[in-house]
C-alpha cells in the first residue's frame, strides 16, 4: 500500500528541501548508533549520509522499485557496502526485520500514512531496548513548498501522542528549518 500523497518530485527538487547531515546530527544519528532501519528510503537522501555516520548496517525499505534502484546506485557510487535495500510494502506487511534488531528507526515524511500507529508499532518491535525512533515531517503550515495536504499532515504533538501510545517515551522536539520538524523518542 503506497502512502497517500506519496508522489515524489524529481530528485533535484526533493534534495533541495533538506540538509541531511545536519538533520541526522540533530536527531542523534552518529557513530554510537549501529544498525538503522529507514522506512521509505526514497532516493537515498538520508540513507547514504546515515550509512556514512553509523557503525553498522542501514536497512533501506521502500515500496517503489525506482527508489530502491536509486538508493542502490548511490550506495555503489559511494562505495558503501553497509546499505541493504529492501523492496517491501512495509505499511501492509511490516519491515521483515527481526524483533529488537536495530538501534535506530527513521520515519521521515511518512507518518501521514493511513495507519501511522501501525508504522510506529513496527518501529517499536524492531528497536532494541533503549533504541531511538527519529521522526521528520513537514511543518504543519500550508505555506511549505511541498508536503501532504493539511488534513492528513501530522503535527508534532500528534506524532508524540501516537508514539507514546505504542510504548515510546522521552520525546524531544527539534525545529529543522525551514520546512520540517523532528521528534526523537526512546523505546524503554
Amino acid at each position: 500500500m503506497k502512502v497517500r500523497e506519496s508522489g515524489m518530485p524529481q530528485e533535484s527538487i526533493w534534495g533541495a528541501f533538506f540538509e541531511p547531515a545536519s538533520i541526522l546530527d540533530a536527531l542523534g544519528v552518529d557513530s554510537s548508533v549501529s544498525d538503522v532501519a529507514e522506512f521509505g528510503c526514497g532516493y537515498g537522501t538520508f540513507t547514504i549520509p546515515t550509512a556514512k555516520m553509523v557503525s553498522g548496517k542501514v536497512y533501506a525499505l521502500d515500496i517503489d522499485p525506482e527508489m530502491i534502484e536509486a538508493t542502490k546506485r548511490k550506495a555503489k557510487e559511494n562505495r558503501i557496502h553497509t546499505v541493504e535495500t529492501m523492496l517491501r510494502d512495509f505499511v501492509s506487511d511490516g519491515s521483515g526485520l527481526e524483533d529488537e534488531s536495530v538501534d535506530y528507526v527513521m520515519l521521515f515524511n511518512i507518518l501521514h500514512a493511513e495507519e501511522p500507529k501501525r508504522l510506529l508499532k513496527e518501529a517499536h518491535r524492531i528497536l532494541r531496548p533503549h533504541g531511538k525512533l527519529g521522526i521528520v515531517h513537514w511543518n504543519y503550515d500550508p505555506s511549505t513548498p511541498r508536503g501532504p495536504p493539511m488534513e492528513i499532515r501530522p503535527t508534532p504533538e500528534q506524532c508524540i501522542d501516537w508514539a507514546g501510545k505504542v510504548g515510546f517515551n522521552s520525546p524531544r522536539r527539534y525545529d529543522l528549518k525551514p520546512y520540517h520538524y523532528g521528534v526523537v523518542v526512546v523505546k524503554t
